[in-house]
């Protein structure tokens, strides 16, 4: 299956990953508006903010609920995408943590 990927307030074009793909890997190979550094999910560069979404994306690992609970408490709809294996349609944008 495959999930698109969308881009709110970019001029990026869309893109489609398989479902299950690590969404950094894929965003830093198509040059995306979105940056990384860790990849761990401890340092927050990659934060996006999912504006719509299919379906739920997969639960938080351990590492990106105790990294958000303390730099983006109660904004449950920030993800780090170094943490997220897509599993649907999703348009998100950069944020801020």
């Amino acid at each position: 299956m495959s999930c698109r990927i969308e881009f709110v307030d970019s001029d990026k074009s869309p893109m489609d990953l398989k479902e299950g793909e690590c969404l950094s890997e894929r965003l830093t190979i198509h040059n995306s508006p979105i940056l990384f550094g860790c990849r761990i999910g401890i340092c927050g560069t990659c934060a996006i903010e999912v504006v719509d979404q299919d379906k739920p994306l997969h639960e938080r690992t351990h590492d990106e609920k105790e990294f958000l609970g303390a730099m983006a408490p109660g904004r449950d709809n920030v993800r780090l995408a170094c943490q997220i294996h897509i599993n649907t349609n999703i348009k998100v944008k950069k944020t801020d943590i």
